[in-house]
């Protein structure tokens, strides 16, 4: 019975080895995990910041459809196209940069065609275009912010 007893003690416990596989078991999935969530918050950022850019170009081009030019500035967009101007997920300032269309150049050459658009670029400038301001590149290919 004596035998018996010391086998049944011997077999409860953990081996050294074994508690060794389970800890570096749980230290590659650890490992894993934290590298699957290290970038987590700029993809987030990212995909917020190029969601913006979406919905201002879409409604920069639904002003234009409606009102032949484009809008003096994005202001103009609030409250019929935006509800707001979103703030810049990297800056968390509505310092977007506004690309200007400029059809009154004065070194272009006068339009003599008679086509329609003669009647648009007299309405004057308009922004046609919103970038970022941010610094810096996405995750993933790597382009500037101010070039999505």
């Amino acid at each position: 019975m004596t035998n018996r007893k010391r086998k049944d003690d011997r077999q409860r416990g953990f081996t050294l080895i074994e508690l060794l596989v389970v800890v570096t078991i749980i230290g590659i999935l650890a490992g894993i995990a934290v590298i699957q969530t290290r970038h987590a918050r700029q993809k987030a950022l990212e995909t917020a910041l190029r969601a913006d850019l979406y919905e201002m170009r879409k409604a920069i081009d639904n002003f234009y459809a409606d009102k032949q030019r484009y809008p003096t500035d994005l202001k103009e967009l609030v409250p019929r196209y935006l509800r707001n101007i979103p703030k810049d997920p990297f800056t968390k300032q509505e310092d977007w940069e506004e690309i200007q269309d400029n059809p009154t150049d004065p070194n272009a050459p006068p339009d003599t065609s008679g086509n329609a658009d003669a009647a648009t670029s007299q309405a004057g400038p308009g922004v046609i275009d919103v970038k970022s301001r941010a610094t810096g590149t996405t995750l993933d290919d790597h382009v500037a912010y101010k070039d999505l």
